[in-house]
């Protein structure tokens, strides 16, 4: 994947917020998530910010920065008002909502059903880059905790055939993947 300058001012700061995250399932620093989702989104044709969105799309939920201070940082690299506003409203809609902190009487279930109903109605440029995002958790939580993957690939159940107004060829990579990885699962559970 090629990033332009600005995309690579934008990961700095995307990765310094991120700090010493890890992933949860791998323990490798959190921004290889985001790069591996931007890589998945660069390989299909974009229609606007889809690589930016993908950078910052757990900025807001994970770390202290907010969409204003977001806001801030790309005016200053040299987005315009266009692309500033169509970068936010995507990690905006691909920031959970439903968290433990704001909802803490509403168990991971029903907070999960709340998201698939919000994430339904997510922009296209979001949807496009949630399927990048899927793809990218679904091949990390199968390889290293095979029995969270039941219960995340039963969360997105909930959504993932209402989302389809992204990119389609991704859309049906990300829908093959998730389907394969349903139905090696089942099959383990009947042996």
């Amino acid at each position: 994947m090629e990033l332009t300058d600005r995309q690579w001012q934008l990961f700095d700061f995307v990765k310094q917020m991120h700090g010493s995250q890890k992933r949860k399932y791998s323990g490798q620093p959190y921004y290889t998530h985001l790069l591996s989702v931007a890589d998945r989104v660069s390989a299909y044709p974009q229609t606007g910010c889809e690589i930016e969105i993908a950078l910052c799309h757990d900025l807001i939920e994970d770390t202290e920065c907010s969409l204003a201070t977001l806001s801030s940082l790309l005016m200053s690299l040299g987005y315009d008002i266009a692309e500033d506003t169509q970068i936010l409203a995507g990690v905006d809609d691909l920031t959970d909502k439903y968290t433990t902190v704001k909802y803490p009487k509403l168990n991971r279930k029903q907070r999960k059903q709340m998201e698939a109903a919000r994430i339904i109605l997510s922009r296209p440029i979001a949807q496009t880059v949630k399927y990048a995002d899927i793809i990218d958790n679904i091949q990390s939580i199968i390889a290293n905790d095979p029995s969270f993957a039941k219960v995340y690939l039963a969360e997105i159940d909930q959504y993932i055939w209402r989302i389809d107004k992204g990119n389609p060829a991704l859309y049906a990579e990300c829908c093959r993947l998730f389907t394969a990885a349903y139905e090696s699962l089942q099959r383990k559970r009947h042996v």
